[in-house]
């Protein structure tokens, strides 16, 4: 076994783990909402008008009645502490992009000094957990402490499970004492209603008179990387900064495409079954589950829910899946890209919208040309992303993420989308006077008797959209694997609002002035794919054409964080946010700068840790290598024998160059930039990566020559595939 010391205990440790046998008997269907507080719960417990007052208030957005707090707090509380809860907790989302949680008892002393279980409906409506110690972008002083939960009705209550006792938390916004949003609950839910009065103003226009409230549906595909606990912990990059700060590419990496929907190992497949029942007890229905394309990489996908909870419970899912992974002794990366040289993890956020009466509104049916309904919604989509493709971007925007926007594995940085065949044909034969067919699914050819005819659909899907139709839904393939969804889908909820509000108003117009309605409808749609159509692109979006194309379109090519984050400050976005009472524009400003600090906090770590690691670790290590090979060299020429003085000069030059980059990145370091948070962010990027980048350069290329008995650090090789 090669390598050193502290690495072939590693991949001993690894070898040698024994998968846990667990007791799994318990029936699915069964377990699935185990541990949720919702309508089958509330429905049991709960006075019957209390029960319709609060199912009104989750499906049909009616207000929120206050005086039947007190009956569904008890029933909450009785009920979470039959499952033995002890505390709860309003749980909420803060700009950190994390979930936060404080927990206090149920039992309060009484006058007779014995305790009781008390849980009000004021409590259960409102908190104040600390309102200044979380990001907040200057709207709190740190001496301006106040800050208030709510609670979210609209997503359930829920337990969560400890060895040694449960905890109920209950979902909530997260304001200041102003009132002004310091999460990410609160601007997703003002989206969702502004972009529910929208719609419906669009339905009535269709005839629709029995209107349910519209909402925005998500599904957001996890992709996450698992490694061994032993190379985790003897990896200090991956422990501080969530990737590899160093790292060679291994011999055999993706290039066979082998790992994508391969045979599940088997401790991975073990731990996949424990994240799937621990998911179905919070009522998360996760779907599917596979190898993903990079070695060690894998993905989970949950089923279609409302936009809401989907965020709610794509945190929850985060937080299980690291969990779980320290039962089977692994640790499960979100970080978009913690290997270099293979695949990132995005989380492709599938969204449409619609409701119970009217269905899916974009769903094209059979004959989309026919379908002026779904034209219109989906021509809303079209003009919503040409016109804010730079917030798509913003949302988006990461350290982390920019190193895998325009990779090989996700979308490039340019925001455009993909109709498919069959839609672009519709909206081009609209462009051009008026649809008059469809292209209509095929069947394929196979060649093989024994199988059944298979239905090939009426277009291909591209992978290098950003923006993809797939068939009843988008596909917003660029947010990042350890990204929050409620960004992306504040924006798209905002941006299908001013959209709709303009179509809308746009078809009133035209038929109050005596237009025929169908004739209206055409003149709108032929006005949106002619002045947005820019946006549309179906061909191949990693060519160095689009790139050249897509700006002759006028399509922003936003490729670095600090870039994206600009467009908060551009009145087109402050006035779209403003305008649907989403974000004020002193709210837009301070997400502007936590994100900005964000972007700032996480490359100076990375440069900290990639100079302490570089002068620690790997310099001491070629060192002593080149000390050793010169001690052999000379003992050889001593007598007269050939030695090798190719590696020689090769250790040594790099060793010259890992010192220059390595001081480089030392005096980028000790420079204190001054001016704006942009200002900070932009020198960041410029001065601290290139040097980076540099000893990394000079790192890996050592990996390749030093003698493998005296590499400090775990490898790809080891990382990626001993699992």
């Amino acid at each position: 076994m090669s390598g050193s010391a502290a690495r072939r205990a590693a991949v001993k440790a690894v070898s040698d783990y024994a998968i846990p046998h667990k007791d799994f008997s318990e029936p699915l269907g069964e377990l699935f909402g185990k541990n949720v507080f919702g309508p089958t719960e509330m429905k049991a417990r709960l006075p019957k008008n209390v029960f319709r007052s609060v199912i009104a208030t989750i499906d049909e957005g009616a207000p929120l009645d206050p005086t039947v707090a007190d009956a569904v707090a008890s029933a909450m509380r009785d009920w979470a502490m039959e499952n033995g809860a002890s505390h709860y907790a309003h749980v909420f989302y803060p700009l950190t992009g994390l979930t936060a949680e404080k927990h206090d008892s149920f039992l309060e002393p009484s006058s007779d000094s014995s305790s009781m279980a008390e849980f009000s409906g004021k409590t259960l409506l409102q908190g104040e957990p600390d309102g200044s110690s979380f990001p907040n972008g200057g709207i709190r002083s740190t001496f301006e402490a106040r800050g208030y939960t709510g609670w979210d009705v609209t997503s359930p209550a829920y337990i969560l499970e400890n060895p040694n006792g449960n905890t109920l938390c209950i979902p909530t916004v997260f304001i200041s004492w102003t009132g002004e949003a310091l999460d990410k609950k609160t601007p997703l839910l003002r989206s969702q209603q502004a972009m529910s009065v929208q719609a419906a103003r669009v339905l009535r226009l269709f005839g629709h008179t029995d209107i349910d409230t519209v909402v925005s549906y998500a599904g957001a595909e996890q992709e996450y990387f698992l490694v061994d606990e032993h190379f985790y912990y003897a990896r200090p990059d991956l422990m501080s900064a969530g990737r590899t700060l160093f790292g060679a590419p291994p011999a055999k990496g993706q290039e066979f495409d082998d790992h994508y929907f391969g045979a599940i190992p088997e401790r991975v497949l073990a731990y996949m079954i424990e994240v799937d029942r621990e998911l179905f007890k919070q009522g998360i229905l996760a779907k599917t589950r596979h190898n993903e394309v990079a070695p060690g990489q894998f993905e989970i996908a949950p089923l279609f829910e409302r936009s809401n909870l989907a965020h709610d419970h794509q945190q929850l899912m985060m937080t299980t899946l690291r969990k779980v992974a320290g039962r089977y002794n692994m640790t499960c990366l979100l970080h978009e890209k913690p290997f270099a040289g293979v695949n990132g993890s995005g989380k492709h956020v599938n969204f449409s919208i619609g409701n119970k009466n009217q269905g899916n509104l974009l769903n094209p049916g059979d004959t989309p040309h026919e379908n002026a309904q779904f034209l219109v919604f989906c021509a809303a989509v079209i003009r919503s992303v040409h016109l804010y493709g730079g917030l798509l971007r913003a949302v988006v925007a990461s350290a982390s993420n920019d190193f895998r926007l325009g990779a090989n594995e996700a979308p490039p940085a340019i925001i455009s989308m993909f109709l498919g065949d069959q839609l672009m044909d519709v909206f081009d034969q609209i462009a051009k006077g008026g649809a008059t067919g469809s292209k209509e699914s095929g069947t394929l050819h196979v060649g093989v008797d024994t199988l059944p005819p298979m239905k090939a659909d009426p277009g291909d899907r591209n992978r290098t959209s950003p923006f993809a139709f797939t068939g009843n839904r988008f596909e917003f393939r660029a947010p990042g694997s350890n990204q929050s969804i409620s960004g992306p889908m504040v924006a798209i909820n905002t941006i299908m609002a001013e959209a709709m509000d303009h179509i809308a108003t746009e078809l009133e117009t035209a038929v109050a002035a005596g237009t025929d309605f169908n004739d209206a409808v055409q003149t709108l749609l032929t006005a949106i794919i002619t002045d947005h159509g820019a946006a549309v692109f179906n061909g191949n979006g990693y060519s160095d054409e689009w790139q050249e194309e897509a700006a002759t379109r006028g399509l922003l090519n936003l490729r670095t964080t600090p870039d994206a984050l600009q467009q908060f400050s551009e009145p087109a976005v402050i006035e779209v946010l403003d305008k649907y009472d989403v974000l004020s524009p002193r709210e837009l400003a301070s997400r502007q700068e936590v994100y900005l600090e964000q972007y700032i906090l996480s490359v100076h770590v990375e440069a900290k840790q990639t100079a302490e690691l570089g002068r620690t670790t790997i310099l001491p290590a070629a060192q002593r290598y080149l000390g050793e090979l010169a001690g052999v060299a000379a003992s050889l020429k001593a007598v007269d024998l050939p030695w090798d003085t190719g590696t020689l000069t090769a250790i040594s030059g790099l060793v010259t160059e890992l010192l220059g980059a390595l001081e480089q990145l030392d005096a980028a370091l000790a420079h204190e930039p001054e001016g704006t948070s942009m200002e900070h962010a932009v020198a960041a990027r410029d001065t601290l990566i290139p040097p980076m980048t540099a000893v990394r350069a000079a790192a890996d290329a050592l990996e390749g020559l030093v003698a493998d008995d005296l590499w400090p650090l775990p490898t790809y090789q080891e990382m990626l595939t001993v699992i």
